[in-house]
């Protein structure tokens, strides 16, 4: 996952591998369609919280 600091706009966790698995989620950054499609129009904090909280607990899981 690639994270960015305050100072940074966050990046997108996007690998360039697109598909979906079995779980629902993209095999390569482990976000749902749902948190894909609505990634643009997320605020910085909203798009931090993903990348650092949400995608490193589905990674673990």
């Amino acid at each position: 996952m690639v994270t960015a600091s305050s100072s940074q706009l966050p990046l997108t966790p996007c690998t360039g591998v697109c598909r979906i698995g079995a779980r629902g989620l993209c095999e390569g950054c482990l976000r749902t369609l749902d948190e894909i499609a609505g990634w643009s129009r997320l605020d910085d904090t909203q798009k931090l919280w993903i990348m650092d909280e949400v995608l490193p607990n589905r990674q673990a899981g």
